[in-house]
């Protein structure tokens, strides 16, 4: 019986956490921080070591990517001010042509939703949704849904994205592994999701227009111009160089950590290359360098006041992302050191499936009951990261992937982004809401799964 007072912990910790993130005003992360101090007590650990693993825990993985999260974010919102964003859109509907807006639109969420939050992409870049439904006479849904597919599939399995970069840090992967796997993974969820984009031009007909007043449209449209003529955009190359250099840089890094594992290239890790892509291809160098080709290259006539104005404005969103993270670390060190991590491992060990189901498992069912993706990847990471932990063989970086790809799960009326998709778009009805937006959602977390568990099989 005491070998499961641990277990019986862990299952009470965990349901404190949900029903005081669903159920209570209290937030996520003081969530996190009471469920890991019942995680504690209950496996064995004093007041006194539940209380300093915590501290150690949320030190330590905030020590490993919290500079990388705000960096991330002061990039995105240079892309965002600077309207880098909006010539990236621009310019693949213009090579793709008429009639392939959408995906053009989807690309660009793909592309974009990197650096930039994703409700603020789309809503950054619905004026061009709507634009191109007046000049093309093409239907909203599809036009809407492609370009918020493309943003959410890389929001939440790409890095620098702060999710998947707190996942990869609780699960101790290396960060340009985690989004190599994840730019991959994200390419069939993106094409299904636009091939489903297309398909609700038929099911729904009647959007075909945005508004009942046309003259409505037409005063959208050139409030849209005007706006692009008042602030010229940046060219294309210097609006994807903030984006391409970082991802280049660190997936480098990540094949020359494979390389020197092979025989031919042994013992030379001291080489002048290896050594500078090394350090290039830091994650904290790569997203500094990163800034600072934004800054200098897409906001070159801008005041230092305002630029530094406009990156302080991104920084007021990541207190409570490194918070939640942090907090999922803690939680996730608790149950590692309390050894009662070890015991389900040892039970998970001998169970029909992949261990790597795990954490799918568990984002899938926190991103059901409360909503948020980020939470839920986060907090699938703290639970399983250290029980698969002690399975031989598993790969911990795709079970990392399978914990975002999880939280894909039927986004509905406890998401902010199911909101801001279908009030957008005018989508009042409810079951017309879910068929719009939660099973799009659901497509990627299926779509996902089968890519997680083909590259399990292979690797």
């Amino acid at each position: 019986m005491t070998l499961y007072i641990p277990l019986i912990g862990l299952v009470v910790a965990v349901f404190t956490l949900i029903f005081l993130v669903l159920r209570t005003r209290v937030h996520a992360t003081l969530a996190m921080l009471i469920s890991a101090i019942i995680a504690g007590i209950t496996g064995g650990l004093t007041i006194t070591n539940t209380v300093e693993v915590i501290t150690k825990g949320f030190g330590s993985t905030l020590g490993s990517i919290g500079i990388v999260i705000g960096l991330g974010i002061m990039m995105g919102r240079i892309l965002e001010f600077s309207g880098a964003a909006e010539k990236i859109a621009y310019s693949l509907i213009k090579w793709l042509g008429n009639k392939r807006e959408e995906w053009a639109l989807a690309i660009t969420g793909y592309i974009v939703s990197v650096p930039i939050f994703v409700d603020t992409a789309f809503v950054l870049l619905y004026p061009l949704v709507k634009a191109l439904v007046k000049k093309g006479k093409r239907n909203i849904l599809t036009l809407g849904v492609a370009l918020a597919g493309g943003l959410v599939v890389t929001h939440h399995v790409v890095p620098p994205t702060p999710g998947p970069l707190g996942v990869a840090g609780i699960f101790g992967v290396d960060i340009g592994a985690m989004m190599l796997v994840g730019i991959i993974l994200a390419i069939p969820c993106v094409i299904c999701i636009t091939f489903y984009a297309k398909w609700l031009a038929f099911k729904y007909p009647e959007y075909q227009c945005v508004e009942e007043n046309p003259e409505d449209l037409k005063q959208i449209h050139q409030r849209y111009m005007e706006e692009k003529i008042n602030k010229p955009l940046p060219n294309l190359f210097l609006s994807l160089l903030p984006i391409v250099v970082p991802i280049v840089l660190i997936l480098i890094k990540a094949i020359n950590n494979v390389l020197l594992q092979l025989d031919i290239f042994i013992e030379k890790e001291k080489h002048l290359y290896f050594q500078f892509f090394d350090f290039l291809g830091s994650p904290i160098i790569a997203l500094a360098i990163s800034v600072l080709l934004a800054t200098y290259t897409l906001m070159p006539k801008v005041s230092k006041h305002e630029v530094i104005e406009q990156l302080e404005t991104g920084l007021q969103t990541v207190g409570i992302i490194l918070l939640v993270t942090g907090a999922g670390g803690a939680l996730g060190a608790v149950l590692r050191e309390s050894g009662v991590g070890t015991f389900i491992a040892q039970q998970i060990a001998s169970l029909p499936i992949t261990p790597i189901l795990i954490p799918f498992i568990i984002a899938t069912l926190v991103r059901l009951i409360q909503g948020s993706g980020t939470v839920a990847m986060i907090t699938a990471a703290s639970i399983s990261a250290p029980v698969i932990s002690q399975i031989p063989g598993i790969n911990m970086l795709l079970a990392a992937q399978a914990a975002t790809i999880g939280a894909f799960f039927f986004s509905y009326f406890n998401d902010s982004l199911f909101w801001v998709v279908n009030r957008m778009m005018g989508v009042k009805n409810a079951k017309q809401q879910m068929i719009v937006w939660s099973i799009p959602t659901t497509i990627a977390w299926g779509i996902g799964l089968c890519g997680v568990l083909v590259l399990n099989f292979v690797m």
